[in-house]
């Protein structure tokens, strides 16, 4: 084929691909705007996921009305003046594709006015071309509105998710900023209904108290470690205020929020022995260093930097995490009561109607030896004797296997049993939460939970699956939305909900079992269908056989 210069309205669609991936990318790259001329109050509405409309207003030094049409055109930006500016960027946005790219995609509207003008400018565009200008006034700042995203690139639209979850990433963002701004006033409206609003004062605690709920914000523990090189702040979790995924985590360099697997790996290397496998932290951290010891240019949404010096940055942050874990004493683990009769977890905060019976089928088996039970090791392990040497029984994988193949079988059959509450409790859910259930509610009703809204993101819980009836239960909807949000496992919905309520419900490492609640334990675990490994695929126990013994205590060569 000919080789050739592609037409413009080509390489704009191209730039276009890259930099606005969802309706989420816009909202990111007009925020991203707006804290760069200075606003200190933004705005954002979205309307249909995005896809109808997005609106976002801020209060910034506007844009000059001999400047505002450059503005439009590819590579156009005040941010940077010449190549040694790429060595030293401080501004968010600097490539000069964010609003173009939104243009070439589809239809928007700008207003904005300077502190200088007498009057403002209003431009409307449509694939990139202006349709109409003319004056019109509105305060100091800037507002583009942006209407029909992708309605010229449709192939784009056949990617999309759900309104509900293109919301939840559209609330996720702009969560985030506010957690990288306290000092920014901002306002979040979806589909008309307020979602998010901050103070602006510069509490960064108070915005995490509006994000993910003022219990959580009062636990957090303060980060503050700095030396001539990288300076660390921000609030993290103590071990005992853990989540099931990393969507919490929220990483700021120089105020620009990023993904970074070697802040994530600085940070849970910082928890190492203080939680579980599977449990994170709850973490915002802030890294400060010079403009000239990273490179924000490696990825087109901007996303992605690297470090000059990886290593000092890991050092510090991890540091300063450890630091903080260290002033705050970390709560002993006490004894709940366990009712083996019933298979679970009893938690002294939940009082209901009545206690749950069960029925439990005789399922298809890998058979079990025949197993006594001789004890217990480190309150986790169950030691117990077969016919053909020992085995270690993990307490927690034995008893989500457990519940996990009853939650399945009621579900499939139609048959969840369900405990109302005779006192509801009440959740308080952040933004992406919040989008989460909405789009999940019907799912969750299936496996036997009644939620309803009460008041801004709050929530009643009224009826939960009877297996659950004895565990933690603002802990097990915060997992559940978690693991329904999230990309990380390619599993269907039922088997995520499956596999949460059987983590979260089951006996935890560190529980001391009685001989006889042991012994039920295994007897139950006889009953399922793969009886060697819990759902997540860890084993169960492990064998050590006559002859391995003997061999390890040299009675046999």
């Amino acid at each position: 084929m000919q080789i050739k210069v592609l037409e413009s309205a080509v390489i704009a669609k191209i730039a276009a691909g890259e930099v606005i991936e969802r309706p989420a990318s816009v909202v990111k790259e007009l925020v991203e705007n707006s804290l760069d001329a200075g606003a200190t109050q933004i705005a954002v509405e979205a309307q249909g996921g995005g896809v109808e409309l997005i609106k976002v207003s801020d209060n910034g030094t506007g844009i000059p009305t001999s400047e505002l049409e450059i503005a439009f055109h590819r590579y156009a930006t005040s941010k940077i003046d010449d190549l040694s500016d790429l060595e030293k960027i401080s501004s968010l946005g600097f490539r000069g594709e964010a609003l173009p790219s939104i243009a070439a995609v589809t239809e928007v509207e700008i207003i904005t006015q300077t502190s200088s003008e007498v009057v403002g400018s209003y431009l409307h565009l449509r694939k990139g071309e202006v349709i109409h200008r003319e004056s019109r006034a509105r305060p100091q700042g800037t507002t583009v509105t942006v209407r029909r995203l992708f309605r010229y690139f449709p192939a784009r639209l056949k990617f999309l998710k759900s309104a509900n979850t293109e919301n939840s990433h559209i609330a996720h963002l702009v969560s985030q900023y506010a957690l990288a701004f306290p000092e920014v006033k901002f306002s979040l409206v979806l589909d008309k209904r307020p979602s998010l609003r901050t103070t602006g004062n510069g509490d960064l605690r108070e915005v995490i108290g509006e994000i993910y709920g003022s219990e959580i914000a009062q636990r957090m523990l303060k980060v503050e470690q700095g030396d001539g090189l990288v300076k660390v702040s921000g609030l993290t979790s103590p071990p005992s205020l853990a989540r099931s995924n990393r969507n919490y985590f929220s990483f700021f360099v120089n105020r620009r929020w990023v993904r970074s697997p070697l802040l994530t790996r600085a940070t849970e290397e910082a928890y190492h022995g203080l939680l579980m496998d599977s449990q994170h932290p709850i973490a915002v951290i802030n890294i400060s260093l010079q403009a000239q010891e990273l490179d924000v240019n490696i990825h087109p949404a901007k996303a992605q930097i690297k470090f000059c010096h990886e290593q000092a940055v890991f050092s510090s942050v991890q540091k300063a995490i450890k630091e903080a874990l260290a002033r705050t004493p970390i709560a002993s683990s006490k004894s709940v009561p366990f009712s083996i009769s019933s298979g679970q977890w009893q938690s002294p905060r939940m009082i209901m109607d009545n206690e749950p019976t069960f029925v439990v089928d005789q399922l298809p088996t890998m058979e079990l030896p025949v197993l006594r039970v001789l004890g217990q090791l480190a309150n986790t392990y169950i030691i117990a004797e077969g016919p053909n040497g020992l085995y270690l029984i993990d307490q927690h994988a034995t008893h989500e296997r457990i519940l996990y193949d009853r939650i399945s079988a009621q579900w499939a059959q139609k048959e969840v049993e369900v405990q109302g509450l005779l006192q509801p409790i009440t959740i308080e859910l952040s933004p992406r939460e919040e989008e989460t259930l909405k789009a999940s509610k019907e799912f969750l009703a299936e496996f036997g939970f009644t939620v309803e809204p009460f008041g801004n993101r709050s929530y009643v819980i009224r009826a939960i699956p009877a297996l659950m009836a004895r565990a933690n239960i603002i802990e097990i909807i915060s997992a559940l939305l978690d693991s329904l949000a999230s990309k990380e496992s390619p599993n269907p919905w039922e088997e995520k909900i499956a596999q949460s309520l059987a983590c979260h419900g089951a006996i935890r490492a560190g529980q001391q079992l009685s001989n006889e609640e042991m012994r039920e334990l295994i007897k139950q675990l006889e009953q399922t269908k793969q009886p060697r490994s819990c759902p997540h695929g860890r084993p169960t126990m492990i064998h050590l056989s006559s002859h391995q013994l003997e061999k390890e205590f040299g009675r046999i060569s």
